[in-house]
């Protein structure tokens, strides 16, 4: 049996203490010469003057031994083998050479894994005495892990802190600032609302019929002119009637209203036509054809007298929209009816031109006349031919009578010939009583048909009065535009809120792009 080994130990040699560092080497125990090998293969415990490494330690130990291509038959020889070398193999550094780097030179690197072994400087002459592993305990793991926890806790406190310090310097200050002017700079506004129809006359009382009633007082016939309302009162034109009756520009260049709300005294008309579109608000709802307007300014009197202004300038524009319309819409038809009527007494006055140089009044009833006489005159002469038979069959008629039969006979034929010929033919200058009634037929017939053209015209005129009626636009306000008591602007806190979002969106959306750029570049 080998000798007992005595150990070289300092009583103050506290390794179990909490946080004592473990030495490089253990003590040296006094091991005669040539027992070394008995020593490491003598399986009896260990004496209780110094800790034993455990299982775990030994064959990380001899792992350490086959990394640096030493051969060894059981860990205690590798752990001596190690300390002949002057490697301790139960320091922390020579285990974490245990960890695999990465592999380099592809699969030459593989073949011969003693070439990645970092050379060991080897001591000039062997140490006479072999040094036992050291161990180290629970508590210095523990201390260590706390150390490492600590050191994970600093740098988070560090990291906040630097957070912290960016969105208070990039959010925090400007939400601060804009809160300061909201809450303390900004001139107080006072807006008023009001809210304006568009509507056409009724189709039924204009005596419309079909489709065309159909959308009749909804706003889907009126949508394009409150469109061009709205878009006039947005105008420029706009802005110089408002300007010149009430003093837009004038109320909003005063020393009470705050810098970025005033406008300059010797501003251009774009800085007063961009505030004049800030302050002035219009929007139209296709869906109930109300077209709702907001007018904002620093005196409530001064901001419902703007409104009411604007409503004015609706209405004339609303008016001048279908004047043009209808004002066409009514000449037309009126110089038509007045084309018409003038045709008629023009056929009246021909008429009464042919009556008055034939000196008939009416071609009919001359030539009734006419031949009511000659029925008459032929009913006499057949009974003057009676007579004179009477007189004839006489044995001795008397001749005075026959001559008077016979010679009244003759003037009466001869003037049943004047009578018919005056039917046709004309007796000195005067024309015949057959032209004279073609004249006068015709004559009448033109004056039918431009009596026919005068009754329709005066149709159209109605038509077209009944359609001037129905496009005529009014407008109408439900809601009245009244002066507000309070201010309404600005929203304090609504607006901290929303740049206290605007600031923060921006701060996220750039460091989202820093990091993205961070990664991309360093990888």
């Amino acid at each position: 049996m080998p000798k007992a080994l005595k150990f070289r130990t300092r009583p103050d040699a506290g390794f179990n203490r909490p946080g004592a560092k473990v030495p490089a080497t253990m003590p040296v125990p006094d091991i005669p010469p040539g027992a070394q090998v008995a020593a490491a293969n003598d399986p009896s415990p260990r004496p209780a003057d110094g800790p034993s490494p455990t299982g775990r330690q030994l064959r990380m130990a001899r792992r350490i031994a086959q990394k640096h291509g030493i051969s060894a038959g059981s860990d205690r020889e590798a752990v001596e083998a190690l300390r002949a070398r002057g490697i301790d193999p139960f320091e922390r550094s020579n285990m974490l050479q245990l960890v695999p780097g990465p592999a380099k030179g592809g699969a030459g690197a593989q073949a011969n894994p003693t070439a990645q072994v970092p050379a060991i400087a080897r001591p000039s002459a062997p140490s006479p005495a072999t040094p036992i592993p050291a161990t180290i305990d629970a508590d210095h793991r523990a201390s260590e892990i706390v150390n490492i926890q600590r050191d994970i806790a600093r740098r988070r406190r560090r990291r906040l802190a630097l957070l912290a310090t960016r969105l208070t310097f990039f959010v925090g200050l400007p939400t601060a600032i804009a809160a300061f002017y909201f809450y303390t700079i900004a001139t107080p506004m006072y807006a008023t609302k009001s809210e304006f129809i568009i509507q056409q006359a009724d189709a039924a009382s204009a005596g419309a019929t079909g489709l065309g009633g159909l959308f009749s007082g909804t706003g889907l016939a009126t949508q394009q002119d409150s469109i061009s309302v709205q878009s006039y009162l947005l105008s420029r034109d706009a802005l110089n009637r408002l300007d010149s009756d009430l003093g837009f520009t004038e109320h909003f260049s005063q020393d009470r209203i705050d810098p970025l709300q005033r406008l300059e005294a010797d501003g251009s008309r774009d800085a007063a036509y961009k505030l004049y579109k800030r302050m002035v608000q219009i929007g139209y709802d296709p869906t109930e054809g109300v077209v709702k307007m907001e007018v904002v300014a620093a005196d409530p009197k001064l901001s419902a007298a703007f409104s009411k202004a604007l409503i004015g300038y609706a209405e004339e524009q609303v008016d001048n929209l279908t004047s043009r319309l209808r004002t066409d819409q009514m000449s037309g038809a009126q110089d038509s009816f007045a084309a018409a009527e003038q045709r008629m007494l023009e056929a009246q006055s021909r008429i009464v031109d042919l009556q008055e140089r034939v000196g008939v009044v009416s071609a009919t009833a001359e030539e009734s006349l006419i031949y009511s006489q000659i029925g008459a005159m032929e009913t006499e002469v057949r009974a003057e031919r009676l007579r004179l038979d009477q007189l004839r069959s006489n044995a001795r008629p008397n001749a005075t009578r026959v001559e008077v039969a016979q010679s009244n006979i003759a003037s009466l034929q001869a003037e049943i010939d004047a009578l018919r010929k005056s039917l046709t033919v004309g007796v000195e200058d005067e024309v015949s009583l057959a032209r004279v009634t073609a004249e006068l037929q015709v004559a009448q017939q033109d004056l039918v048909t431009r009596q026919l053209l005068l009754q329709q015209s005066a149709q159209q005129l109605e038509l077209a009065r009944i359609e001037a009626n129905r496009q005529v636009r009014y407008l109408s306000t439900p809601v009245p535009p009244i002066a507000p008591d309070r201010p309404t602007y600005p929203r304090s806190f609504e607006n901290t809120v929303l740049a206290f979002l605007v600031f923060a969106g921006i701060y996220l959306m750039v460091s989202l792009t820093a990091a993205i750029l961070r990664e991309q570049v360093s990888g």
